[in-house]
């Protein structure tokens, strides 16, 4: 029997000491708390609601893909800046107007469309000439400015719809720059993930957010979204027309618990361009009272801990801190990835060990971790019986 003992022993002791594994401290998932907020949503055609960072937060109304009229000129702005790039305090490239923008001038005035006017030879700035497209809608300025990128219209259209596809608005055609055919149609979902990355893009969301432009043979040109400046509105465009109703894709600055965001908004298929404007002003504040940035992580904070078979085990604290954009019934899923921790000899207090995965609506962060404490290797009398006793 005694030698059995030993046997055991001997085998049991010169086994791999396994490592040690960590595990998360909290649940890895939960829903942030408080109840879905009930936003006053139109009581017609469609909408949808986003926060910078955070992502879509609300849809209602119809899904079907609907004409979205001038609202499609933020796509020919943002494939044309995606083409010729204009630094901050640069106007880019001139633009010289050719008797072939003047003739499309003159047949979409004749057709009562959203001009600007323009002569033969007058030079644009790209800065100009996008102006003319967004704040005074020039239907003639989006042909302009499609056949200047791409050489043609049809070219361009097509640039449209890969810049689509890139984003994933799998709802959305274009079937010309300017919105005016029946056939550029999308949804307020996809509109505000567009609203999103143009917003992004400095001179586009300069702009959108200018009340009036001076241009070289129109002159004075005004916003036609004359709800700038009001609930926060900093743009973006307005579509109207078609005989299908109102369109607005907006965006707002609001101030949450001392982090500033975009909210991020669209309305289809309201009666008026009032009603657009009120709906999206009632929206934007619905959503400024339920959103949230609170610290969830904090330095020095226990995350996890890694532990080992033979009773140790060490803390893993976070290294910084992670503020997050919550919206009630949300998923807030959290993750540890930290290495298996070999403990043969003496493992250090402040060993870097990976990091806290968080992910919250589009919003992912990684948090270093560190061991705050030491793990020391088992003893003899755990080696020697982990098998028998274990």
């Amino acid at each position: 029997m005694a030698l059995l003992l030993v046997a055991v022993g001997l085998f049991d002791y010169i086994q791999p000491i396994p490592a040690a594994a960590a595990a998360i401290a909290g649940p890895a998932r939960y829903v942030v708390p408080g109840g879905t907020p009930v936003l006053p949503w139109p009581n017609v055609g469609g909408a949808a609601v986003a926060v910078s960072g955070l992502g879509l937060i609300g849809t209602s109304g119809s899904s079907a893909p609907a004409p979205a009229a001038s609202v499609a000129k933020v796509m020919t702005a943002m494939v044309l800046l995606a083409d010729k790039p204009i630094d901050p305090g640069q106007s880019g490239p001139i633009l010289v107007m050719t008797d072939q923008d003047v003739a499309t001038y003159a047949a979409d005035l004749a057709d009562q469309q959203s001009v600007v006017r323009v002569v033969a030879g007058e030079q644009l700035d790209e800065f100009q000439a996008l102006e003319a497209l967004l704040i005074a809608s020039g239907n003639n300025i989006a042909e302009t400015l499609a056949r200047w990128d791409a050489g043609s219209v049809g070219a361009f259209v097509t640039k449209m719809n890969q810049r689509a596809a890139s984003l994933h608005l799998s709802h959305t055609t274009f079937a010309d720059p300017a919105g005016l055919s029946t056939q550029t149609v999308s949804t307020p979902a996809d509109l505000v993930v567009m609203g999103m990355a143009a917003m992004q893009q400095p001179a586009l969301a300069q702009i959108v957010g200018l009340p009036i432009a001076t241009l070289p043979v129109a002159g004075t040109v005004y916003n036609v979204n004359y709800a700038l400046g009001q609930s926060g509105i900093v743009g973006i465009k307005t579509g109207f027309g078609l005989n299908l109703g109102a369109n607005f894709l907006f965006a707002a600055l609001a101030t949450i618990d001392g982090q500033d965001l975009t909210l991020i908004g669209c309305v289809m298929g309201l009666p008026t361009l009032d009603a657009a404007f009120q709906s999206a002003e009632d929206l934007i504040a619905a959503m400024k009272e339920s959103l949230r940035a609170p610290r969830i992580v904090t330095p020095d904070q226990v995350v996890g801990a890694y532990k080992t078979p033979w009773g140790d085990h060490a803390d893993l604290v976070a290294t910084a801190a992670v503020t997050l954009i919550e919206w009630p019934g949300m998923k807030v899923v959290e993750s540890i990835d930290s290495p298996a921790l070999g403990v043969d000899g003496p493992v250090s207090s402040g060993l870097p060990s990976g990091h806290l995965h968080i992910a919250l609506g589009d919003q992912r962060v990684d948090v270093p971790l560190v061991t705050a404490g030491s793990l020391q290797p088992p003893g003899l009398t755990w080696r020697l019986w982990r098998i028998s006793l274990f």
